[in-house]
């Protein structure tokens, strides 16, 4: 296969050399010069995998074959035009996912990314992650994304149990994932993330530590943490209900999690948040912006995006999803532009629900400052200060409450749910109770 135009090799070699810049410099980066309202993130889904694995019910289908030049002209198309709907002038980064992205065409990446930067504005060190499977990423497949554009890595591992493999329904053995995360990390140092999953049917605590410690010998500065959810309609689903497989232990999974936050911490990696830790600086800054209830921009099929469109007077941010279906996607984008089947406009106590349960989940949480860019005029002291159920958690060492914001204690994080119980409704009867603001010929 060919490699990708020379305008991809040139962007490419450019963000190559800004990651170079930005690992001597720190990680923290310039501020951007465009507003909030200006700046989003992108996610790009591909559909189509080889296979359904038995615990997935994501959009994805398993097609006979690919019209990858039409699919290519449609992805480039709706980026097009989402970009121009939103007033968006920068993107931040970009996220291939899927479905198996990495069984799209790596001429496909390019496009994309060229037509977001002919677009807006792409800047040379903006993260481009891709999702790989093992199986379907040789060597010489991951260089030609890289030429692409791509910078990050991100590798379904799963396991490293080859039973459990097969019993996921992962087409991998634990030697290809391993061969191809040494593969990965020699063409991306440092930019290589794997997923890895607890709380499988029958699986035990001291055997999956074991593979967290050999994972550990192998792995780059990025691992994220799932625990396994049976979603009905999926094979594994079935299997338990049927009996043929035991129901996965929560109490087991729950210590899986505790543990392997231990070792990972002990291990030099920061959690920054829920499930996924980091060392030497490796965030991903694409996910950040989803939690810190950022605009993202959601093209391809059944992606969702968060932003507020331009025009018609329009100042509220809206909830996107697009069809479905690959093939009436595809005659959506080929007859309006873009394939949106759905838009549901975001209150403002919606957004700050948002703010609030997507900011929880990281160590940071969320500062005075970030919480006034979308509520300036209720603090989160007037919503929590003087609860007493806030109160408890914050004497119980969960929570924390002082002049850098709210946010989640290491072992706050780990019951992040159970905390939102009691925060959501605090924050919803803080709004009702709210001295309306005035409104200008009201």
């Amino acid at each position: 296969m060919a490699l990708p135009g020379a305008w991809a090799r040139g962007w490419a070699a450019a963000a190559r050399a800004a990651q170079r810049r930005r690992r001597v410099e720190g990680a923290g980066g310039s501020p951007s010069p465009e507003p909030a309202g200006r700046r989003a993130a992108l996610y790009v889904h591909w559909p189509y995998c080889e296979k359904r694995c038995s615990y997935c019910n994501f959009n994805k289908y398993i097609p006979r074959g690919v019209e990858e030049a039409a699919m290519q002209k449609c992805l480039v198309t709706e980026a097009q035009t989402l970009l121009r709907l939103s007033g968006v002038q920068r993107v931040e980064s970009v996220f291939f996912g899927g479905g198996t992205p990495s069984l799209a065409s790596p001429h496909t990446v390019a496009a994309v990314l060229e037509a977001v930067a002919q677009t807006a504005h792409l800047p040379a060190d903006s993260e481009v992650t891709l999702e790989a499977n093992p199986t379907s990423t040789p060597g010489s497949r991951l260089a030609e994304f890289g030429a692409a554009g791509v910078n990050r890595l991100s590798i379904g591992l799963q396991s490293l149990d080859n039973t459990e493999l097969r019993l996921l329904g992962r087409t991998h053995s634990a030697c290809d994932a391993l061969r191809t995360l040494a593969e990965a990390r020699r063409l991306f140092p440092g930019r290589v993330s794997v997923d890895f999953m607890l709380g499988l049917p029958a699986q035990q605590v001291g055997p999956w530590l074991g593979q967290l410690q050999e994972l550990l010998h192998h792995c780059d500065d990025h691992l994220s943490l799932y625990q396994l959810s049976l979603e009905r309609g999926t094979a594994l689903f079935a299997q338990v209900q049927q009996g043929v497989l035991p129901a996965p232990d929560p109490e087991l999974a729950a210590e899986m999690y505790q543990r392997g936050r231990v070792v990972l911490r002990e291990a030099g990696f920061r959690q920054y948040e829920v499930s996924n830790f980091a060392r030497n600086g490796a965030l991903s800054t694409h996910n950040w912006t989803y939690w810190q209830c950022g605009q993202y921009l959601g093209i391809g099929p059944g992606a969702h995006g968060r932003f507020m469109p331009q025009g018609a007077g329009s100042h509220t941010r809206e909830a996107r999803i697009q069809t479905l279906e690959p093939d009436n996607w595809m005659k959506e984008v080929m007859m309006f532009g873009h394939g949106t089947r759905k838009r549901v406009p975001l209150g403002r106590l919606e957004l700050l629900e948002e703010v609030l349960a997507l900011g929880l989940r990281t160590d940071v949480g969320i500062t005075h400052q970030h919480w006034q860019q979308f509520e300036p005029q209720l603090t989160l002291c007037d919503v929590f200060g003087a609860n007493k159920e806030v109160q408890e958690l914050l004497e119980q060492g969960l929570l924390q409450l002082d002049h850098r914001g709210l946010r989640c204690s290491w072992e706050g994080l780990a019951v992040l749910d159970s905390l939102l119980l009691t925060l959501l409704p605090q924050l919803q009867e803080a709004w009702q109770q709210r001295t309306p603001s005035p409104v200008p010929g009201g």
